[in-house]
C-alpha cells in the first residue's frame, strides 16, 4: 500500500506526520519503504537518518542548435508550449529551465538542425533505515525549476509489497499532485488557521478529482480557531488524528527527534491513524 502525506500549505507538519508514521510501521513490524519527493526541500534524513547506499545523476534531454544547419525558420520556437527556444532575428536561443524534454522541436525541425543532450537537473539518493526498511530522496539542481521529472524517478523506485510513504511537496501545483498519483491513500495535513483552511480547500478540490480515498490530521490544535472542523463536518472529511500545539512537541521536532519515541500519547495516535489507513486500503 502507498501512503501520500500533502499539504496545500507550506509548515503544517507534513514531514512530521511522514516521520513518525514511517517510524509506527516499523515498530509494529510492517515492510516499509519511505520516499522524500519533496524534491525542492528534502529533509526527512534529518529525522530518518538512513544510510546512502548509492547516488545517481538525474537528467533531462534538452535541445542544441547547430547554426550551420540552422536556417532560422522558427518552426522549432511555434511547436515549443512553454517558450523554451525561440528566434531572435538570425538567432535562436534555448531556455534549458523552461524545456520539458518533449523533443517536439526537434521533430519539428526541417534540416535537422536541433540534437538533444542530457541537462543535469537533480539526483537520486537511495538507502536504508536499520537493516530493512528503504529510503529513496530525490534532490533537484539548484536553479532549476522543474521538480515533476525529480518525482517522477523517485516513484519509480516504489515497492509495491512494502508499506510505502511518500512525503509530498507542498502546495498544490504539478509538484504536489504527482506525488499523489502514486497514492492507494492520501493523508492530508492542515492546521486551523485561516491560511490553512484557505490551502486545505484547493487540496480537497484536487483530490476528489483524482477520485482518491483520503483523510485529515489536523496539527497545532489549540491555534487558530474552529472553522477547519465545521469544513470538515459539512464536507464529511473523515479526521484521522489531532496533534497538539504544544513548545515542547516544537523543541523535539527542531532538535530532529521523533515525536512516537518519546511521547507516548502521540505514539498511539499515530498507531491509530495506521489502523484506519491501512484498514481503508486493504493491508494487514
Amino acid at each position: 500500500m502507498t501512503i501520500t502525506i500533502a499539504s496545500g500549505k507550506g509548515g503544517t507538519g507534513k514531514t512530521a506526520v511522514t516521520v513518525n508514521l514511517a517510524k509506527t510501521a516499523i515498530a509494529a513490524g510492517h515492510s516499509v519503504q519511505v520516499l522524500d519527493a519533496d524534491v525542492e526541500a528534502p529533509n526527512l534524513h534529518l529525522f530518518l537518518r538512513p544510510t546512502i547506499e548509492s547516488e545517481t545523476t538525474i537528467s533531462a534531454r534538452v535541445p542544441r542548435v547547430d547554426e550551420t544547419l540552422c536556417t532560422c525558420c522558427g518552426r522549432c520556437a511555434e511547436i515549443c508550449e512553454y517558450n523554451a527556444i525561440g528566434v531572435f532575428g538570425s538567432s535562436v536561443l534555448v531556455f534549458p529551465e523552461l524545456c520539458h524534454a518533449c523533443g517536439g522541436c526537434a521533430l519539428a525541425c526541417p534540416e535537422k538542425a536541433i540534437t538533444e543532450f542530457d541537462h543535469p537537473i537533480g539526483t537520486l539518493r537511495q538507502g536504508a533505515i536499520g537493516d530493512a526498511t528503504a529510503f529513496v530522496e530525490g534532490r533537484l539542481r539548484i536553479g532549476e525549476a522543474k521538480a515533476p521529472p525529480i518525482i517522477r524517478q523517485v516513484k519509480k523506485c516504489l515497492q509495491r509489497e512494502a508499506l510505502v510513504f511518500i512525503d509530498a511537496p507542498p502546495g498544490n501545483s504539478c509538484p504536489a499532485v504527482e506525488a499523489m498519483k502514486a497514492a492507494d491513500y492520501i493523508i492530508l495535513v492542515s492546521e486551523p488557521t485561516p491560511f490553512g483552511l484557505y490551502d486545505l480547500r484547493m487540496t480537497v478540490d484536487i483530490v476528489r478529482q483524482m477520485k482518491m480515498p483520503y483523510g485529515l490530521i489536523i496539527n497545532k490544535v489549540g491555534l487558530g480557531n474552529r472553522d477547519i472542523y465545521e469544513f470538515s463536518e459539512k464536507n464529511h472529511i473523515d479526521i484521522l488524528a489531532e496533534i497538539p500545539f504544544r513548545r515542547d512537541l516544537a523543541s523535539a521536532y527542531a532538535a530532529g527527534e521523533v515525536w512516537v519515541e518519546r511521547f507516548p500519547e502521540l505514539r498511539q495516535s499515530f498507531s491509530s491513524v495506521l489502523k484506519k489507513v491501512t484498514a481503508a486500503g486493504g493491508t494487514s
